[in-house]
């Protein structure tokens, strides 16, 4: 396909140029550069092939970068960096020291606001609005909210506050493409079937089939067919209206002709407006259409193959192991209830919707209300699993403290993407959920090391009658063999010695590890001739084994996945200092910065998390240690 008007856009100012008979032209070759980019790289498609149309009109019409444009999640923001002068960087998306695949003000002017987590937009589009009204500034400010996004509590508390602030110059682009991730739940679309069931809307109904009774036949089907149709354009601004926004649609959001007019009249009206667009996920490419939960983040792949199975069946994921688990988990006990924020298929959980759908709860964008919820389940003698990302845990911080660990309720926590995540950078790095936890009182923080002590530990965790939480990491484990037909637990709060020091005294050095880094380590330490302990629980930490460890040994190193600052290496600090023990320690983890976006293997390494980096930093630190550099070894891809 000719990308000839693609080229000339260098930036809105070019955008602007065209006449609007050439824009459906512009989005076909977006659309097209997308899909070509996206195959090559990875990244998120159905997401970003919906928007393109709206992208286009709203960059066409306000006047941007004055005008501040707001994405939520930002993960459908492709076509806006092409268009906003990131076109020639879009082979780097996703890559190190390459184009983020979400908002990013450093990157650009046009990212006025970084985005990457649920529900964010409306509260700092309304932020901006009222900044410019107290400067005296006239600037617009538009929101862009999926209808997945809307489901989060933090958009109606923005909406309920920006309703009482006529003077905000702010719209709000619903974006409606009936889902978000998973498919979307709650109860939105059953207030607006309750709105047309009410008593007011049939009595009127009734009234009017009263009238049109004695109406020729055509008549009354055309006031039928009026009344099926008013229900789409009425029943949605009613609830918007509420709030206090102006409400208008919906409009088809792939009509390029009635998109750009009507934020043109939008743009001229001031206060709290909202409009309805409707679009489709994946349009334009067929198989991104049909399934776009499979196109939702691709991998590379052929656009016309689409995505294929792999030839070679890959080694499972911890997302995998942890669903196989709680469907063996909840065959046997059938207190087991799974909870997730709307992340079924990025949680494996889908194995379990099928099984157990009674037992199976998506709450929706609302991480709050999972873990509260949980707390409610657990307090009537069930035994809820909350599947949740780490970063996506942070959101609900407080109900973490307030509603399940003060009450000491056995709300189970799997953590999934712990640590490094690879293409998705800072802002899903799983880096802050060890000191979050450890320092809860009563609180059980186990890390795995491979697959089958992520199963054992699932098992640990929910045998007990508390708190407790599992952290792993996103991708494929080392491949270790899990017994499907056991579900043993481990001895609470007890280490694994992996590997024996040999070394002479002086040189002996003890690397202490939590989670998958016990391999790196475990070949640092064959150059080294370190012994290696497999810590396994953050806490309760094992006190016996870090004594022996410092009695017996001339140095600690600690290795962990998440930020060193109160992490699970500190823990080690602070169970010395209660020994009365001194010893020079090392603490390894990730950095006190903001993780870029990259291949996790080039992340860890960057970190110094790899097996020659560790080597490397503990040389630096203990002279006398020796030995010959380590085999490389290639950490998994995120999947």
């Amino acid at each position: 396909m000719s990308m000839d008007l693609l080229e000339r856009i260098q930036d809105p100012h070019d955008l602007r140029r065209l006449q609007p008979e050439q824009l459906p032209q512009l989005a076909q070759q977006l659309r097209q550069f997308i899909l070509d980019t996206v195959s090559r790289t990875g990244g998120h498609l159905s997401s970003n092939l919906g928007t393109v149309e709206l992208t286009v009109a709203l960059h066409y019409v306000f006047d941007t970068p004055h005008d501040r444009l707001v994405w939520d999640v930002g993960h459908q923001t492709y076509a806006h960096k092409i268009l906003t002068g990131r076109r020639e960087q879009m082979g780097t998306l996703r890559q190190l020291n390459g184009l983020s695949g979400f908002p990013r003000r450093e990157e650009s002017p046009y990212d006025s606001f970084g985005t990457a987590h649920s529900s964010t937009s409306i509260s700092a589009a309304l932020g901006m609005a009222l900044a410019a009204q107290h400067k005296g500034e006239r600037r617009k400010v538009v929101a862009v909210i999926g209808d997945g996004a809307m489901t989060g509590g933090m958009a109606f508390e923005a909406l309920n506050n920006a309703g009482v602030h006529p003077e905000a110059d702010l719209l709000v682009v619903l974006n409606d493409n009936d889902m978000s991730i998973s498919a979307p739940v709650g109860a939105l679309n059953r207030y607006l079937a309750r709105l047309l069931s009410g008593r007011f809307y049939a009595n009127a109904r009734d009234a009017a089939k009263q009238v049109l009774k004695v109406a020729p036949p055509p008549l009354f089907e055309l006031a039928r067919r009026l009344e099926e149709h008013a229900k789409g354009l009425v029943a949605p601004g009613t609830l918007f209206e509420e709030f206090g926004f102006d409400y208008v649609g919906p409009i088809d959001g792939h009509d390029l002709h009635a998109l750009i007019p009507t934020l043109e009249n939008l743009r001229e009206r001031t206060g709290p407006r909202l409009l309805h667009v409707v679009t489709k996920k994946g349009y334009g490419y067929k198989l991104a259409e049909a399934d776009p939960i499979t196109y939702h983040g691709p991998g590379r792949f052929n656009p016309a193959e689409g995505i294929k199975p792999p030839a070679v069946a890959p080694k499972p994921t911890y997302a995998q192991v942890f669903g196989q688990w709680l469907c063996d988990m909840a065959r046997r006990d059938e207190r087991l209830v799974a909870i997730t924020p709307a992340m079924c298929e990025g949680s494996g959980l889908v194995e379990f919707t099928k099984q157990f759908p009674e037992r199976y709860h998506d709450v929706g964008i609302a991480e709050q209300h999972a873990v509260t919820f949980a707390a409610g389940l657990a307090c009537e003698g069930l035994k809820p699993v909350v599947a949740i990302y780490s970063t996506f845990l942070q959101r609900a911080y407080d109900q973490v403290i307030h509603d399940v660990a003060i009450q000491h309720l056995p709300v189970l926590f799997a953590i999934d993407r712990a640590g490094v995540v690879g293409a998705d950078g800072a802002t899903h790095t799983g880096a802050f959920d060890i000191p979050a936890l450890r320092c809860l009182p009563g609180f059980t923080v186990m890390a795995p090391a491979d697959e089958l002590e992520c199963r054992q530990m699932l098992s640990t965790g929910f045998a007990l009658d508390g708190p407790a939480a599992v952290r792993y990491p996103r991708g494929a484990g080392t491949g270790a063999h899990v017994d499907r037909s056991t579900l043993n637990a481990l001895p609470l709060g007890r280490a694994q010695l992996r590997r024996e020091s040999q070394a002479r005294a002086g040189h002996r050095i003890a690397i202490l590890t939590f989670g998958p880094v016990l391999h790196a380590a475990l070949q640092a330490a064959e150059a080294l001739d370190a012994s290696v302990i497999n810590m396994r629980f953050v806490k309760p930490l094992d006190v016996d084994m870090l004594r022996r460890m410092a009695l017996g040994h001339d140095a600690l190193v600690t290795v962990e996945e998440g930020v060193v600052q109160g992490g699970a290496g500190a823990a080690c600090l602070e169970a010395l200092q209660g020994l009365g023990l001194q010893i020079p320690v090392l603490n390894l983890g990730l950095p006190d910065a903001w993780l870029e976006h990259g291949d996790p293997a080039q992340i860890m390494a960057a970190c110094g998390l790899d097996a020659t980096g560790l080597l490397r930093s503990i040389r630096a630190r203990f002279p006398q240690a020796g030995g010959e550099e380590p085999e490389p070894r290639r950490r998994a891809a995120n999947d």
